[in-house]
């Protein structure tokens, strides 16, 4: 049984880690967060210690190693991704693993420096990318690596998840803290179609807007059409008629991938595959990271060459900006 310490345990994703410590019979000892909504530590782990301030918590992970003799192993952290960095680098010191949801970083230099401090501290960071573990995903993979080498594959990818206007209010919609659109929603897609496709070639923006972005993604075996959005008005109309607010489709060669179901365990699978020693680590987050950070930083070059036909849809005005 090893012992675990959680940052960020009021958010969104935070129950999955907590399920994911729980089903592989692991302990919590700690968890933090700004935020005291979090009365679904009961359904997991009643007896962890809360804290609101990260220097208790800090702290209590301090008294924890040197006055009951008893290390905290891994630390899962499921904050604003703009505090990953420095999070990672407080379990790193304390003597963890760090387990951390995507994007792992904004940066790419970030990683660079992490390195350094895996090396200094002999701990591991590992990246929750659970796409990688889902099985539609793993056969496609498979059937993408048996094919002619010389073969390109055209690839179109559309997300879009609806998001009200408390999303422009909190984190995820400063740039500067989410990382944009493309980091905050997009990174995981990114990943996964690298993973499988290979090595950037070419990297186009055609749109970078509040609520959407598009573009045009050149990998070694794929030619990807892209198209992110949190307004549910580029809706497609059959999606509204059903009363759904999200829509994902990634189609190859005009064929469909079926990924719908499948994803309840996913975090499961990853907490395994990392207490084996087999976890996703700061190499395999790299690529993703620099797709995001040039779609973030790129001058976006408008409705010209291969762009998806989602990006055509009318632009919304910000709510804040009317």
């Amino acid at each position: 049984m090893k012992n675990f310490a959680l940052l960020g345990a009021s958010g969104y994703i935070a129950p999955r880690h907590l399920k994911a410590i729980k089903d592989t019979n692991n302990n919590l000892l700690a968890a933090y967060d700004r935020f005291d909504s979090v009365g679904v530590i009961d359904s997991y782990f009643p007896k962890a210690d809360f804290f609101v301030e990260f220097e208790r918590f800090d702290r209590h992970l301090e008294k924890l190693k040197y006055e009951e003799k008893t290390n905290i192993d891994y630390v899962s952290i499921c904050t604003p991704n703009y505090l990953h960095d420095s999070h990672i680098r407080m379990a790193l010191r304390r003597g963890a693993d760090a387990i951390c949801e995507k994007p792992l970083v904004l940066n790419p230099w970030n990683v660079d420096a992490l390195s350094k401090i895996e090396k200094e501290t002999g701990n591991k960071v590992y990246n929750i990318l659970q796409l990688r573990v889902h099985q539609s995903i793993i056969d496609l993979k498979k059937k993408i690596d048996a094919a002619p080498k010389e073969k390109i594959f055209d690839v179109d990818l559309t997300y879009l998840t609806s998001r009200g206007n408390w999303y422009y209010t909190s984190w995820k919609g400063d740039m500067s803290k989410s990382g944009g659109i493309a980091t905050n929603i997009g990174v995981h897609f990114y990943d996964m179609l690298s993973w499988i496709f290979g090595d950037v070639k070419q990297n186009t923006v055609h749109i970078h807007e509040h609520d959407r972005a598009a573009g045009y993604l050149e990998l070694e075996r794929a030619r990807v059409r892209w198209f992110l959005s949190i307004n549910e008005d580029v809706l497609p109309e059959e999606i509204k008629a059903k009363g759904q607010r999200t829509f994902r489709s990634i189609t190859i060669e005009g064929e469909e991938l079926e990924f719908s179901g499948g994803f309840t365990d996913l975090h499961n699978r990853v907490y395994e595959n990392i207490l084996d020693g087999n976890g996703y680590g700061l190499e395999d987050a790299r690529q993703a990271i620099e797709i995001v950070h040039q779609i973030r930083h790129a001058e976006p070059k408008g409705l010209i060459g291969d762009y998806h036909p989602f990006a055509r849809k009318k632009l919304a005005t910000h709510p804040f900006k009317k």
